[in-house]
């Protein structure tokens, strides 16, 4: 790490001190991150953010007193918010649906092999994707919150306003892709990719890329043939 660069401030949201402990000892191994504070429940980790001002927050899902979806939506309203990620013991969890369309970053399972975890985390900070294409498809497609008809109509209102180019990376960003490897596809620069991205967010009025890739989706652009 630069010697002018910072460590990545991230803050833990878990019921569970074991699970706290843990993920404090699989993050402290990266010299470019920091666990700079905890908490056990939502209500816990608006106060923690508060105190701490981490850059990323891992939120588990199921807690007493406030849930981490709850938590999550006030976090993602804040005039600075910090990126949440949504931690689950289930894979198929009808709240991180809820959650990523709150504004969270992403979701990693709890079993997720340590190095694995903190490149997530890493990815996250950077403002990059963190969702393989396969666990993308997976989440945007339990997306059933209005008909299919409105929510194409919808979708495809919002994405009028994008050029060629911009619906090119709408696209490839819907699909999972990371920046480098839309560049790759397009045959563009990664600093003109993250421009584009940052069209996109814009635009669509979107928080960050999990929520662009909800509104390809709607908007048909991901469907084969």
């Amino acid at each position: 790490m630069n010697a002018v660069e910072r460590p990545t401030r991230v803050l833990l949201v878990d019921d569970d001190p074991l699970v706290r402990a843990g993920l404090t000892m699989i993050l402290s191994s990266a010299d470019d991150l920091e666990v700079v504070g905890e908490a056990p429940d939502g209500a816990g980790a608006l106060t923690a953010v508060a105190a701490h001002h981490p850059d990323v927050v891992l939120m588990d899902v199921r807690m007493p007193i406030v849930d981490g979806l709850t938590a999550t939506a006030a976090l993602t309203a804040l005039p600075a918010p910090p990126k949440v990620v949504v931690l689950t013991t289930f894979g198929l969890d009808d709240y991180i649906v809820r959650a990523l369309e709150a504004g969270a970053s992403g979701f990693l399972l709890k079993d997720t092999p340590p190095r694995d975890l903190v490149r997530a985390v890493q990815v996250v900070a950077a403002g990059d994707a963190m969702l393989s294409p396969a666990v993308t498809r997976s989440l945007i497609q339990r997306i059933a919150t209005s008909p299919v008809d409105a929510r194409r109509r919808a979708a495809l209102a919002r994405t009028g306003c994008l050029t060629e180019r911009e619906l090119q990376v709408l696209v490839t960003v819907g699909r999972g892709m990371s920046n480098s490897e839309i560049g790759r596809e397009l045959h563009l620069s990664e600093a003109t990719v993250k421009t584009h991205v940052s069209h996109l967010l814009t635009k669509l009025d979107a928080t960050n890329r999990v929520q662009i890739a909800i509104i390809a989706h709607h908007a048909g652009l991901l469907d084969e043939g």
